[in-house]
């Protein structure tokens, strides 16, 4: 059945957006933002060499280089200040909510409400600050070493660092002001922008792959329908609830009694969300980043790593589907969905599961139910992030297309679309209130004028 709210969500009209001053103010705002992103991704670090740059990254496109250019909307290929991209912040902010869910002090912390949340986003910037330092200390290091700096040294690797950190934390910045004041979160839409301005010039390498004769016609539309499958199951996957029939029983309140309500409590067949994909990615992106900037002068361990865990090598795949599995489960056991405090809080509203005791028995019960769903959830992810991977190594397909990739895009859109419809609803809302009032001082007056009459 469909609420109300989708109901009238669903029957809005989009030239509605005209009216709604304060919603086109805010996409104004986060269309401004997202363009000093892009911008920032053609400002090149100082001393890199540009040409030697260039030639490298076509070589390593189909690799790792491609996986890079992708997540960073370019600007890794560019060397620009923004090479980094938001990872670092990403990485430290999935490590500290672990963290806060296993260290107790970073427990009680978060369970301080507002100043709680403040002190956790403080720790993450700082673990940001760090997680950014080393990868571009490491960076700095690795383009020397692959020799495509003009001036190394340590005025080289100090400026790098110090712009790359830079970036990265204005990045950091520029997301958590679009999640403030604009439409959708910030983060997220960071990295879409990123991926999105990456396509056309993948499809069109793609598509003059398939005029050179490189890539048969039965290929390209093979991918075509592939890449429209894979977002069709993506989005039905994302909405796909598992719902758990949740009882109130009757009460009384004052001298009317109530009756007892039904409800239902909505588990996603996927509660996590795109984390673990993007933290199992950035797992295997760090080590394989180095090795790669390395060039010929890495060295025995790192030559290792970059042959095992390359791109489509089986070791890469097994481990990118372990971590995937894995952090599907912790992640949504010690973040997105704990079923003690879930039955604790049914418990308190005087809700019950229909044949299940509250408290302990009804924890155990969520517990079961979320195992049994998280099965299938791991499963949809590791395909879908695994599917291109593979398909990609038979094909010999000259452009990065991931299924992390699709199921950001496809996740942001989805987010993005329910915000702006939500502020649709609630100027909708406004308005209505405005006119009842409008309406009952009309009646007020019409009413004081009647006795004059007469």
């Amino acid at each position: 059945m469909v609420s109300a709210a989708e109901q009238m969500a669903a029957n809005t009209s989009w030239a509605a957006l005209g009216k709604a001053t304060d919603l086109r103010n805010r996409i104004l705002f986060t269309l401004g933002l997202l363009i000093v992103y892009r911008l920032g991704t053609y400002i090149p670090v100082p001393g890199i060499d540009g040409l030697a740059l260039r030639e490298f990254m076509e070589q390593a496109q189909q690799g790792i280089g491609g996986i890079l250019t992708m997540f960073t909307g370019g600007a890794l290929g560019r060397m620009g200040i923004f090479a980094l991209g938001i990872m670092p912040y990403i990485s430290a902010s999935i490590i500290i909510q672990l963290l806060s869910s296993m260290v107790p002090a970073l427990e009680q912390i978060k369970k301080e409400g507002e100043q709680g949340r403040k002190k956790i986003n403080q720790y993450t910037r700082y673990g940001t600050v760090i997680l950014a330092t080393f990868q571009a200390y490491g960076l700095a290091v690795s383009l020397e070493a692959g020799d495509l700096v003009t001036d190394p040294g340590l005025f080289f690797r100090a400026s790098c660092v110090i712009t790359l950190v830079g970036g990265t934390m204005f990045l950091m910045w520029l997301g958590e002001q679009i999640t403030a004041r604009g439409i959708g979160n910030g983060i997220s839409l960071i990295i879409f922008v990123g991926i999105i301005a990456e396509v056309p010039a993948a499809l069109a390498q793609f598509f003059a792959s398939g005029r050179s004769g490189a890539i048969s016609p039965a290929v390209i539309i093979g991918v075509i329908l592939m890449v429209i499958a894979v977002i069709m199951f993506v989005v039905f996957m994302e909405r796909a609830l598992r719902k758990i029939h949740i009882q109130y029983p009757r009460r009384q309140v004052g001298m009317k009694v109530m009756e007892g309500q039904s409800s239902h409590l909505p588990v996603k067949v996927n509660p996590a969300g795109v984390i673990p994909a993007i933290f199992a990615s950035s797992l295997l992106l760090l080590p394989t980043t180095i090795a790669t900037f390395s060039g010929s002068d890495a060295g025995p361990v790192m030559s290792t790593i970059l042959a095992y865990f390359g791109p489509g090598q089986p070791l890469y795949l097994l481990f990118f589907a372990s971590m995937i599995v894995f952090f599907a489960y912790f992640y949504t056991f010690n973040v997105s969905f704990k079923p003690d405090e879930v039955a604790d809080n049914l418990k308190n509203q005087n809700g019950f599961v229909p044949g299940i005791r509250p408290g302990k028995k009804t924890a155990e019960y969520l517990e079961y139910v979320v195992n049994r769903v998280l099965v299938l959830g791991a499963a949809y992810l590791a395909a879908v992030c695994l599917l291109p991977e593979i398909l990609r190594g038979q094909f010999a397909i000259p452009f990065y297309f991931g299924g992390t990739s699709v199921l950001i895009v496809v996740s942001v859109t989805m987010d993005t679309i329910q915000q702006v419809q939500s502020h649709l609803l609630a100027h909708q809302y406004e308005g209505l209130i405005q006119k009842s009032q409008l309406r009952g001082k009309g009646s007020k007056k019409r009413n004081k004028r009647g006795p004059a009459r007469r």
